[in-house]
């Protein structure tokens, strides 16, 4: 059988696997990404939401680093609402949901059109490897079900929850992948055979249930917001408060919902005994959230529409594996749902993912040259937390055929950078998903800030053009230049200021003021103090809401810049990659077996691995200190 030839492959064509593809080819790398069904490429079989807390943050810098998501999300966008917002800034997260054919359609659109890469519909069975002349093991090539052999250079695998899935509902198991497409069969073996260590996760996801059947009326009504920001920064002159097209709606479980589940736990798949992989811990079923929370007395509920052509209806936080007629009981016994219908029962899905800290920060396999993990694959769940690694991959992937220097995306820099470092350093034992709480930096790693944060790397590798990197430069112009002039500016003492000042609840003045000092007044905002900031400039939004959190939280910024300061310098210091740890005097056995296994490339890296002391870093930094001076 003939045999073709490209740079990179591409396994998968969910999020993870299109950013990876998408931004491999825009580096000018040719590239072919694979998919078991292209009339699933870019598929949410969950809800077809983006974003939410922290993952919103995490579109916002997929789309600052020139990657795809953000920008197709705003054109599928069917409401957005930003979440928080009775919280601090660092908190503020978007989220949108979105039209879920639209967001396909597009998606599959933009491959097609992207000139170095070729989409092909084809399932990988086997990664083909060789050695390179010091005897390393690399990636040599992908074959297809059909026996087609594809050489590449690179491959990034983003096999989502296909690896050898099986189906659960109630007491029925089948092998399926999600939606009631095929499994992937055959790449697991063909992993284990390189050595690559494998886990077995699970997923689930609620029933889909048909509009007319929901007595919508009786539920409380959920509006999209006023003035939503976009976002990509490509969208900023098209998107309006037009995006709101739709209303969600909040229901709550009950007393006759818990009565339900909870007798019949024996028939469900979760505590049968059939399931063996572990589930996620922030996005639980309903039966464990009923067993976990027994003292709550009801559990909220969100009725999601999937799109604007159909009339299906996803029950956010309803996820189950019951047999399908306690599915409708559980539904009926819902306020509203008394007649429900149901389009599509609820599953639970288990599959094959890999152990990330067999990876460096790249996303690379420490074990095998080239050879790349994003998504789901790599031990995490969520949309976004895929397109984030499958974008890192990719661009790796994409520079190491350049023979380019790799991305590597600190902590500091962004909550992609928090979430890969979490994955390859510390590992997970479930499917990991990013939160605020997991960065020690929330504060610097706003979502207002996103671009100012990565558009310069964006640009480095290649993926943000002239005109959009023009743009990016004025707005950050536009905002240095008001942080002066509001600092600079005094507000001199008068009855119009004061009469502003008491009607805001705040403290009047007697003598000059700086606008900045009032605007750290927690009572006082950016837009109110424009009644009395007549020199203010018209500018945009985006700028705006920057300038105002920079001033307002000011010292606790300074203070973690100080912080990572600090650490920065435990990063620059480099540990040599043939060290033996268990030869180290002094090192605890422990801590020598996990810097062993996961091979840390410095002191900070090496601080964050669990079973790893403050006493075992001294050890190694008098280690270190010694070899510099032999």
């Amino acid at each position: 059988m003939k045999e073709f030839v490209t740079d990179i492959v591409v396994i998968g064509a969910g999020h993870a696997g299109i950013e990876a593809a998408l931004a491999s080819s825009r580096m000018g790398i040719p590239t072919v990404l694979f998919t078991i069904n292209l009339d699933a490429v870019g598929n949410m079989p969950c809800n077809p939401s983006i974003g939410g807390s922290a993952k919103g943050h995490l579109v916002f810098e997929i789309d600052a680093l020139g990657g795809e998501m953000g920008y197709a999300a705003d054109k599928a966008t069917i409401q957005s609402r930003t979440l928080n917002l009775g919280k601090g800034a660092a908190v503020h997260s978007k989220r949108v949901q979105a039209d879920r054919n639209a967001y396909k359609t597009l998606m599959k659109a933009t491959i097609e059109k992207e000139k170095n890469l070729k989409l092909v519909q084809a399932e990988i069975v086997d990664i083909l490897t060789s050695a390179d002349e010091g005897g390393r093991v690399r990636v040599d090539g992908v074959v297809t079900h059909l026996g087609e052999v594809w050489r590449c250079k690179k491959a990034v695998i983003a096999a989502g929850t296909f690896l050898e899935s099986q189906i659960f509902v109630g007491d029925k198991v089948y092998s399926a992948g999600p939606d009631g497409m095929m499994p992937a069969k055959g790449l697991s073996a063909s992993l284990e055979r390189l050595g690559i260590t494998l886990q077995r996760f699970k997923t689930g996801t609620p029933a889909r249930v048909h509009r007319r059947s929901i007595d919508l009326s009786r539920l409380e009504e959920q509006s999209g917001e006023e003035s939503p920001v976009p976002y990509s920064a490509l969208s900023e002159d098209t998107y309006s408060n037009e995006v709101n097209k739709v209303s969600c709606h909040v229901v709550y479980t009950n007393k006759n919902t818990h009565g339900i589940i909870l007798g019949n736990l024996d028939r469900c798949a979760m505590y049968s005994g059939n399931i063996v992989g572990t589930g996620p811990r922030y996005c639980p079923s309903i039966e464990t959230k009923l067993v976990r929370f027994a003292d709550k007395e009801r559990h909220q509920l969100f009725v999601e529409p999937c799109g604007l052509d159909t009339d299906e209806m996803y029950i956010q936080g309803f996820s189950t594996s019951m047999p399908t007629d306690v599915q409708y009981d559980m539904l009926r016994s819902l306020d509203g749902f008394e007649n429900a219908e149901i389009m599509r029962y609820a599953y639970a899905i288990e599959y094959d993912s890999a152990e990330p800290t067999q990876m460096l920060p790249t996303l690379e396999f420490k074990s095998i040259s080239g050879l790349y993990g994003a998504g789901q694959f790599n031990g995490t769940s969520g949309y976004e937390e895929a397109a984030a690694q499958g974008l890192v991959a990719g661009i790796n992937a994409a520079l190491a055929v350049k023979g380019d220097e790799p991305m590597i995306l600190t902590r500091d820099s962004s909550y992609i950078g928090t979430l890969v470092d979490d994955l390859v350093t510390k590992g997970t034992s479930e499917p990991y998903r990013v939160m605020t709480s997991r960065s020690e930096y929330r504060l610097l790693l706003r979502q207002d800030n996103a671009d100012l944060r990565l558009t310069d790397i964006g640009r480095r590798v290649g993926l943000i053009g002239d005109e959009r990197y023009e743009k990016f430069l004025k707005k950050k112009e536009q905002i240095d230049t008001e942080i002066k002039r509001v600092e600079k500016t005094t507000v001199p003492p008068s009855e119009e200021v004061n009469s502003f000042l008491r009607a805001n609840g705040s403290t009047e003045i007697t003598t000059g003021i700086k606008l900045a000092e009032l605007l750290r007044r927690p009572e006082l905002t950016y837009e109110a103090l424009g009644e009395i900031d007549a020199a203010r400039p018209e500018l945009p939004r985006s700028v705006t809401t920057t300038v105002a959190i920079q001033i307002k939280y000011e010292g606790y910024i300074k203070r973690e810049l100080a912080e990572v300061e600090r650490q920065r310098k435990l990063e620059e210091k480099l540990l040599p990659s043939d060290i033996s740890y268990s030869d180290i005097l002094g090192l605890r056995l422990e801590a020598a077996e996990k810097l062993d296994r996961i091979r840390p490339m410095n002191i900070g890296q090496a601080s964050r691995i669990s079973g790893v002391s403050p006493a075992d870093i001294s050890v190694l930094l008098i280690y270190l200190n010694g070899l510099r001076k032999k």
